[in-house]
């Protein structure tokens, strides 16, 4: 048998292994995707630190307003608990209601969006001007609005922050759908009999994921942001569960002279939505295939 013949043809690399090749050599989404990580890491790992009922939400008034130490790193707050153990919970409170919230108003919006662009017509005007008056309505007085008529738990408030999102997404997938739905590929799955749902799931999707994730990323930092604002005004998560929304707002009676206790919750606020926004634009330049190196 001739040598040439039994030569190892190399394998094609998956397009998944590809996108992850382009993101490693963005040095900046790199680094927040390791902060991240660390992030997610500890609030994984906090049960195992801390008893949450003792440190995180009891009352301990000779430990009140503590400076940093070796036994309590960020201090304690005016109630005397540990900030460090706040923190983390709190960064378990703010990832959970992002990624659900997000995860919701891709869930809801991209089915809107793919319908409406792959059918077009009557259905996707009636679909675009629900959409339009969904956007008319500010996003936060959404929430509120929506958080005031159901409990403060992590659920309604996911709830609420999602159906404020759903808009977005609806307007990405559509826009996505619009630019592939009548291509060669499309045509060619509609001549062999494909239905209607493998088409939009298996070939119209598939093509489409790039501004998709990089807006899932950057969704859920916005989120993040967002929960911890209502948290702030006392329409969020509520006290004693800890929040870093609620923790800057009880914070603020005790500033002067006790600046570390806005500053864990401040700068683990920034280091989680910087991250994601990071991460997104990482996505973006690493699924664009104008960029390929």
């Amino acid at each position: 048998m001739n040598a040439a013949n039994t030569r190892k043809i190399p394998k094609k690399k998956s397009q998944a292994y590809e996108i992850w090749r382009r993101f490693k050599k963005n040095k900046t989404a790199m680094a927040a995707l390791i902060v991240l990580s660390l992030i997610i890491l500890s609030t994984l790992c906090a049960d195992f630190i801390w008893d949450y009922q003792k440190d995180a939400c009891s009352i301990n008034i000779k430990n009140r307003l503590q400076h940093p130490s070796w036994e309590h790193p960020l201090g304690t707050d005016e109630l005397g608990r540990d900030m460090l153990c706040r923190l983390v919970y709190g960064a378990r409170a703010s990832l959970t209601v992002g990624i659900l919230g997000t995860s919701f108003a891709l869930l809801v919006g991209g089915t809107l969006g793919a319908i409406g662009g792959y059918y077009g017509g009557k259905l996707d005007n009636l679909i675009m001007r629900c959409t339009d008056v969904l956007l008319a309505i500010p996003g936060l007085l959404l929430c509120i609005a929506i958080m005031s008529a159901f409990k403060s738990n992590v659920f309604y408030i996911s709830l609420s922050l999602g159906i404020s999102y759903i808009s977005k997404f609806t307007r990405i997938v559509r826009s996505s759908i619009l630019s592939v739905r009548d291509q060669e590929y499309v045509e060619a799955a509609r001549a062999i009999g494909a239905s209607d749902f493998s088409i939009i799931t298996k070939h119209v999707l598939m093509n489409c994921m790039a501004p998709i994730f990089v807006q899932y990323a950057l969704a859920i930092g916005s989120r993040i942001l967002s929960v911890s604002t209502l948290s702030y005004i006392g329409m969020g998560i509520q006290a004693p569960t800890p929040d870093w929304g609620n923790m800057l707002s009880g914070a603020r009676a005790f500033i002067r002279g006790n600046t570390y206790l806005v500053m864990g919750p401040g700068v683990a606020l920034l280091l989680t939505i910087s991250s994601f926004n990071l991460i997104g634009d990482g996505l973006r330049d690493a699924m664009d295939p104008r960029l390929k190196k």
